[in-house]
């Protein structure tokens, strides 16, 4: 695929989300409600509105278009699995996590407004996540809601990111003395914390088509690969980016002392390692031909990324 093919693909998704975005987070208030907490919602959309590639989203609808599921449904599910992810760049950004005040560029949400308002919209953005995750427009199968209901509630808690966040807060010294991570210890955390989301974003579009067991296997692996690579390559720029290009700050992790692989294996490494997931992700889409064509770029544009 053309690199502006997928610029065009990436854009057009993001286009749609933040304009779904925008009218869930306005009609967020159900109807007969009365009381309207507009700081809540202004720092709500203050985290999920104006900026962001939208990857997550943009994986659900293009593996759901591998699967022949519809793209309104898959729109609807990729919103809402970006509002998880929003409440949860909310809360890492808290001074009792990894206290920054940059993201995308503009202050994170507890400078913007207060450490009360940032939890409390974290919070809000995780619930409706999941309010929006089980609606019909979804898809009209119960069965499939609930499976993505329950796959997103994995995906986010004690066995996926919020345990992953756990590990990594305690790899930091902060719960007991400060321990170097073997290599083995530092892929399972990345796969909780980061990789658990990028890898329901692919299987959401497989449950979304309603695959059958290989296609969701291979659809599995695809998933874990990339997910390992989004974690390398953000830990490589957090190495040897530029704050002002990332958005954040860069140089905090290294400075913390945070667990990555990069530390582990070195720059030359690390990139090896990349390498080889992105060709284990291209592996995994064998099975489906020229169709996953977009799929195959996408794993390049998050090994390349430069934000």
């Amino acid at each position: 695929m053309a690199a502006s093919d997928f610029t065009n693909r990436l854009t057009a998704v993001a286009t749609e989300t933040e304009a779904l975005l925008d009218r869930l987070l306005d009609g967020a208030v159900l109807p007969g409600e009365t009381a309207r907490p507009l700081r809540l919602l202004e720092a709500m959309r203050w985290s999920a509105l104006g900026s962001g590639k939208r990857l997550r989203p943009f994986l659900v609808v293009e593996t759901a278009a591998l699967f022949g599921a519809a793209r309104d449904g898959a729109l609807l599910a990729g919103c809402a699995l970006e509002l998880l992810h929003c409440y949860s760049l909310v809360h890492d950004d808290l001074p009792a996590m990894d206290n920054d005040d940059l993201r995308r560029g503009r202050p994170t949400v507890h400078r913007a407004f207060d450490e009360a308002t940032a939890i409390l919209a974290g919070d809000t953005l995780q619930t409706l996540a999941f309010d929006i995750m089980a609606r019909d427009e979804v898809h009209g199968e119960p069965r499939v809601r609930i499976a993505l209901v329950r796959e997103l509630a994995r995906a986010a808690g004690l066995g996926g990111m919020a345990g992953g966040q756990m590990l990594d807060l305690s790899a930091e010294g902060r719960f007991e003395t400060k321990r170097a991570l073997t290599e083995p210890e530092i892929v399972t955390l990345q796969a909780m914390k980061t990789g658990a989301l990028i890898r329901f974003a692919c299987n959401a579009g497989a449950i979304l088509g309603q695959a059958g067991a290989p296609s969701r296997a291979s659809i599995e692996r695809y998933g874990a690969a990339i997910g390992q690579a989004f974690q390398i390559a953000d830990d490589l720029l957090d190495v040897e980016g530029d704050s002002a290009q990332l958005g954040k700050a860069a140089g905090k992790d290294v400075a913390a002392g945070k667990a990555t692989l990069v530390a582990v294996l070195s720059i030359a490494g690390a990139r090896a390692r990349l390498d080889h997931l992105i060709a284990e992700a291209d592996a995994a889409l064998a099975p489906f031909g020229a169709k996953a064509d977009t799929l195959r770029a996408t794993a390049r544009f998050i090994a390349e990324r430069q934000s």
